[in-house]
């Protein structure tokens, strides 16, 4: 998969592309200054049925339901996401409901497990993990969470279980999940409360005062360039898969979003493409964030790291507004392409989706 040269495009579109991504690559290699400092450091620390059920029969408030929803299990992944959390719904008006999530990467699978309020604690998530993987056709090999809120008891819990954890905002499926719950089930639950609504506990803390450290130098790159592909390349019959995307990953695509819109994205030039892809793989990364405010381009990982990829000029500071916009069109999605040069394979590509904070 060439980025510069893209055969499934329509020639048009094509001669636009190459001409975008050439024209921002040039200015790029002019306007990025990238971080000297060889230092990095951490900022932080019973399924049945097929057919899912209307969000009227999810949960019950009068008493604590278990809710399943199965497809077809040889769709199902290893990889799984896992989230336990109070909800913006009061039981019988006086307790908050608390919920396991459980999904595989690919949406396949979903289990809803209400957790008694008295009940909240890592034994009981562990107790329900188990019994979740007990009754399931595919076993998780690896299980993700990204709630920094919840790091400690969900971490201590799944250290007794035979999976490898991970802390990691890469839980695509799950945070689509909830976010369709928060609009569509929730609302109509008796106990819904709106003001407890967007109180995520994602990350840190709820104000923000984390600084990227910078990149070694043995893994910056050397251009970046602010570029666009359209969406249709990653649905169903386009060109880009997980073959040709090197050590990459792909998220899940809404499937409600515009065919015709473009995904925008940053490609990273440099000869050790494959180191810094390596060392990307290596990692959760969760995102590429453009602070306009201190013009810089940000690597999010993990739970809460961050890692300094460039500081912005006022030209980049322009062509990363854009960026941002177009991110915030598809509901964060984005990607980043480790690349040696224009005329060759992607080392590593990610699509990814930036998580929102509400969640």
């Amino acid at each position: 998969m060439n980025l510069f040269n893209r055969s499934p495009l329509t020639p048009t579109v094509c001669i636009w592309f190459i001409a975008l991504v050439i024209a921002c690559t040039l200015n790029s290699s002019r306007a990025f200054t990238s971080p000297s400092s060889s230092t990095v450091g951490r900022t932080s620390n019973n399924l049945v049925g097929t057919t899912s059920l209307s969000s009227s029969t999810l949960i019950s408030n009068s008493a604590i339901n278990d809710v399943e929803e199965t497809t077809n299990w040889d769709k199902v992944s290893e990889e799984w996401e896992l989230d336990c959390y109070s909800r913006p719904v009061l039981v019988d008006g006086k307790k908050k409901l608390w919920e396991i999530l459980m999904t595989d990467s690919s949406g396949n699978m979903k289990v809803c497990r209400a957790l008694p309020s008295n009940k909240v604690n890592s034994r009981e998530v562990r107790r329900v993990v188990e019994e979740i993987i007990d009754e399931s056709e595919v076993k998780p090999s690896t299980i993700r969470f990204f709630r920094g809120a919840m790091f400690n008891m969900i971490n201590i819990a799944l250290s007794e279980i035979d999976v490898i954890a991970k802390p990691s905002r890469c839980t695509f499926a799950l945070a689509q999940w909830i976010e369709d719950r928060n609009r569509d089930v929730y609302p109509k639950m008796e106990g819904y409360r709106a003001t407890m609504s967007g109180i995520g506990g994602i990350g840190g803390t709820f104000l923000d005062i984390r600084t990227a450290v910078k990149l070694p130098d043995a893994l910056r790159g050397e251009k970046y360039a602010f570029v666009g592909l359209p969406l249709a390349e990653f649905l169903p019959g386009g060109g880009i898969d997980n073959n040709n995307i090197g050590v990459g990953r792909l998220c899940p695509v809404d499937s409600t979003l515009a065919a015709d819109s473009f995904v925008q994205g940053v490609v990273i030039l440099t000869p050790r493409a494959k180191a810094l892809a390596s060392w990307l793989a290596g990692t959760e990364v969760a995102g590429l964030k453009a602070d306009l405010r201190k013009r810089e381009l940000v690597m999010e990982t993990d739970i809460d790291n961050q890692y300094l990829m460039a500081k912005l000029n006022d030209d980049q500071r322009r062509e990363a507004a854009v960026y941002e916009e177009g991110k915030d069109a598809l509901n964060g999605l984005h990607f980043i392409s480790v690349q040696k040069d224009e005329d060759d394979d992607p080392a590593g590509f990610w699509l990814l989706r930036e998580i929102p904070e509400s969640l």
